[in-house]
């Protein structure tokens, strides 16, 4: 039975091929490369195929008109549930309080937690967190951790490796939060951490938002560095990943693919890698199929795990 590692970019679209607007093509990107072929995917071109690895658009939209943001994003991308049309519109970048029940209770943790797996959520958090302004008005993916008992992880875990940054490097907790006995760490070593993780779980959840804050500060130069910093990470993920498991990795909304533009109205980058990655990509094409893709990677027959 394999695994599933699940890793999402806040705010990554897919755009035109233009190098003066998408870093994707102003980027040093040798993991994506070779995974793809050298065919990075755009608005002409969305789909690139090479061995076990595809990469293809998905719709943020849902049929709501608007612009994506990240509150019913987060709520969608993780429940399966079509939370703008719930809504009656998109909204963010927190989940609006009126959809917090269904993130808790909906969720792809506390679903395959349900069906016998075993889960982690690999991103730390500060004991600050607990009780702040973030926690008061949460993304999703800490929110969808704590209703799975998982939200556990925090500085004495990333110290030894056994948790991440949200930025994947520590430098944000050394100079904002104050921590700085904790180790500088390289992508490429938060991806092997990552890596280990996965290893001691069925499905293993980790979340990334450094993409967006690039993508809204709409400079060129910080979104190639968010995309290197990725393809750095993914480099370290890929070369200690077991190779029984699917690395799924997708997004909320496109943002970064345009650094003109803020949140766009384009398809999110999405990627499966390993086994049943081409199969499983049929029949797939808006956010809110990515729960069901997970827990048919985990189990094909759909009946969880045997007792």
């Amino acid at each position: 039975m394999g695994r599933v590692l699940f890793i999402f970019l806040d705010g990554v679209g897919i755009g035109h091929r233009n190098p003066d607007t998408n870093p994707f093509f102003r980027a040093d990107l040798p993991t994506l490369s070779n995974l793809l072929g050298g065919e990075i995917p755009h608005l002409h071109a969305p789909v690139s195929y090479q061995g076990d690895c595809a990469a293809f658009p998905l719709d943020p939209l849902l049929g709501v008109e608007g612009l994506p943001q990240s509150g019913t994003g987060h709520t969608a991308l993780l429940t399966g549930e079509n939370a703008p049309a719930l809504y009656g519109r998109h909204f963010g970048p927190w989940v609006p309080a009126r959809l917090r029940p269904l993130v808790q209770e909906r969720n792809i943790l506390t679903r395959a937690q349900a069906k016998g797996y075993r889960c982690a959520f690999a991103n730390a958090y500060p004991k600050e967190f607990h009780g702040s302004r973030w926690a008061r008005r949460p993304a999703g993916p800490p929110l969808a951790a704590t209703a799975a008992g998982l939200l556990t992880r925090e500085a004495d875990a990333l110290s030894q490796g056994n948790a991440l940054s949200s930025e994947i490097v520590n430098t944000a907790w050394k100079q904002r939060l104050g921590y700085d006995d904790l180790p500088d760490i390289t992508p490429q070593e938060a991806g092997r951490n990552l890596a280990g993780i996965a290893e001691d779980a069925d499905l293993t959840f980790f979340a990334h938002y450094a993409t967006d804050y690039a993508g809204h500060r709409g400079k060129m130069p910080g979104a190639v560095q968010a995309l290197e910093r990725v393809d750095a990470f993914l480099e370290g993920v890929l070369s200690f990943l077991p190779s029984n498991t699917l690395l799924v990795l997708t997004s909320d909304h496109g943002n970064l693919e345009d650094v003109t533009a803020g949140h766009t109205l384009n398809p999110v980058f999405t990627l499966l890698k390993g086994p049943g990655a081409l199969p499983l990509k049929e029949g797939i094409s808006r956010i809110t199929d990515i729960p069901s893709l997970i827990l048919e990677a985990l189990s094909p027959d759909g009946g969880g795990k045997p007792a």
